[in-house]
C-alpha cells in the first residue's frame, strides 16, 4: 500500500461493546466476525521533512515544528505556508537526537504573542528561550526576539529531549533527558543537583527569567534543585496533560528491553521518582545505591524490545470527531511507525486495545489541534487520525497488540 493511500489501523475488540480487553497475547487471529473501531491516518499535510513536534496556537492553525530549525504554518486545508513562521537553523545543532525538540504557545498567546522553543545549539547545549509573533504578520514570529530563559549543558548528544506543556494550572512544564550516553553512568536521572532526567515546573510569568512556583514539590529541600517536578527519568521525549482531567501521561523511551508510559493524576503529589536508572520499565536495572522500590513510582504501561524500539507518547482522545476512541491514549513505536491505543480497565489496570502502523517508518510524534483531534508525522506527512466501526474478518484483525500490563 501506498504512502498516500488509507492506512487502516485495527483497534480490537475494545470495551464500547463488551468492556476493555486485557492483555496477554493480544486479540486472537482468525477467531472469526468481530466489531471493531478502524482507525484510519487521513493525509493531511505533505512535504515537511524531520519533523519533531505538532502544535496548536489555539486557533485552526498547525505549527509543524522542524528538526533542523524551521517551523511551518499548516493552514487548516492542510496547505503549508512557503515562508516559514521562525528559522533558527543557523542557531541549531542536528547531531544524533539534538536539534529543535518542541515549541508551545503561552496560555495568552492571543493578547501577548509569546511562544517558547527547546532547542540544542551548536555546542550541543539545551536552550528553552521564548520568542514573540511579529506584530504586523501572525504567521511570522520576529526571529529578533529570541529571549533564553535557561541553559542545560549535555554531556552527550542523545537523550537531550525534549517536550514542553503548559499545565492547567498556567505553569511551564519541560521535560529533559538524562543527558547520556547509555545506562546514566553520572545516575544524573536520580541526583537532585542536576536538571537532566528531571521535568521541571516554571513559572514563566512571575519572574525573570522565570519564578519557582512556591509549590513545587522540592522547594524546602536544599539537596533537590527548586525547578524539579518529576525526575527518574531517562528519555521522556513526549509528555501531555488530559485537556479534561489534566492527568499527565510520560513516554520514557527505555534503555535495553522496555519502553513505558508513566502516569501522574491531576491532584496527587508532586516530586514523583519514576525509577529510572534503577528500573527499567518494571523491572531492576542497576540498583547500586538505589531506595527500597516503594520509594518509586513504575509505569502503568510497558511495552517489551524488540517488538518496539522508541516509544511517542501521544494524548488521551477527549475530541468531538472520533467518539468511537474516547478515553484512549494513543502512542506509537518510532521505528517501525505502529500506533496503538491504551485504556484503563474496569479494575484500573491499563491494557493495550489497539494495533497498526504508518505506511512509513520513523514516527516522531503527535499532535492534538484547537478542538483536541489528534494527528500524527512520519516521513514528512502530518496524518490525520479518524476512527469508525466496521466488521473484522480474520485477514484484517491481526495479532499486533504489543503490550504488557503492569504486574505482568
Amino acid at each position: 500500500m501506498t504512502w498516500w493511500k488509507t492506512i487502516t489501523l485495527i483497534l480490537g475488540l475494545i470495551g464500547l461493546l463488551a468492556g476493555s480487553r486485557p492483555v496477554g497475547g493480544g486479540p486472537s487471529a482468525g477467531t472469526g466476525l468481530g466489531t471493531v473501531v478502524a482507525l484510519s491516518l487521513q493525509p493531511f499535510a505533505l512535504g515537511l521533512p524531520w519533523l519533531t513536534d505538532i502544535v496548536s496556537a489555539g486557533d485552526d492553525r498547525l505549527f509543524a515544528v522542524g528538526k533542523v530549525g524551521l517551523v511551518r504554518v499548516v493552514n487548516d486545508d492542510g496547505t503549508v505556508r512557503p515562508v516559514p513562521f521562525l528559522d533558527i537553523s543557523e542557531k541549531v545543532s542536528t547531531e544524533e537526537e539534538q536539534g529543535l525538540a518542541s515549541l508551545v504557545f503561552h496560555p495568552d498567546y492571543a493578547a501577548n504573542g509569546f511562544f517558547y522553543v527547546n532547542y540544542t545549539d551548536l555546542a550541543g547545549t539545551t536552550h528553552l528561550a521564548r520568542f514573540s509573533a511579529s506584530a504586523q504578520d501572525p504567521n511570522q514570529a520576529d526571529p529578533n526576539s529570541e529571549v533564553t530563559l535557561l541553559t542545560v549543558e549535555q554531556p552527550t548528544y542523545i537523550h537531550n529531549g525534549a517536550d514542553m506543556n503548559f499545565g492547567p494550572d498556567g505553569y511551564l512544564y519541560l521535560a529533559l533527558g538524562d543527558g547520556g550516553p547509555y545506562d546514566d553512568p553520572s545516575n544524573n536521572a536520580q541526583r537532585g543537583d542536576t536538571l537532566l532526567g528531571k521535568i521541571l515546573r516554571l513559572d514563566v510569568d512571575g519572574g525573570f527569567p522565570y519564578a519557582i512556583p512556591p509549590d513545587n514539590p522540592f522547594v524546602n529541600d536544599p539537596a533537590v534543585l527548586d525547578e524539579i517536578w518529576a525526575l527518574g527519568l531517562r528519555n521522556p521525549w513526549r509528555f501531555s496533560f488530559d485537556r479534561l482531567t489534566g492527568d499527565v501521561h510520560i513516554a520514557d523511551v527505555g534503555e535495553r528491553l522496555w519502553e513505558e508510559i508513566d502516569f501522574q493524576p491531576a491532584g496527587d503529589p508532586a516530586g514523583r521518582n519514576y525509577g529510572w536508572r534503577c528500573y527499567e520499565g518494571n523491572k531492576p536495572n542497576n540498583l547500586v545505591g538505589c531506595e527500597l522500590s516503594s520509594n518509586y513510582t513504575f509505569p502503568i504501561f510497558t511495552m517489551p524490545h524488540p517488538n518496539v524500539c522508541a516509544v511517542i507518547g501521544g494524548y488521551l482522545y477527549r475530541g468531538s470527531q472520533e467518539p468511537e476512541i474516547n478515553g484512549h491514549y494513543l502512542l506509537a513505536d518510532h521505528c517501525s511507525g505502529r500506533v496503538w491505543g491504551i485504556v484503563p480497565g474496569d479494575d484500573g489496570r491499563w491494557a493495550s486495545v489497539a494495533a497498526g502502523r504508518t505506511p512509513e517508518p520513523w514516527l516522531n510524534s503527535f499532535g492534538e489541534d484547537q478542538n483536541g483531534e489528534l494527528y500524527v508525522t512520519a516521513s514528512g506527512v502530518i496524518y490525520r487520525l479518524e476512527a469508525k466501526r466496521v466488521v473484522a474478518t480474520p485477514q484484517v484483525f491481526l495479532p499486533l497488540v504489543l503490550g504488557r500490563e503492569i504486574g505482568d
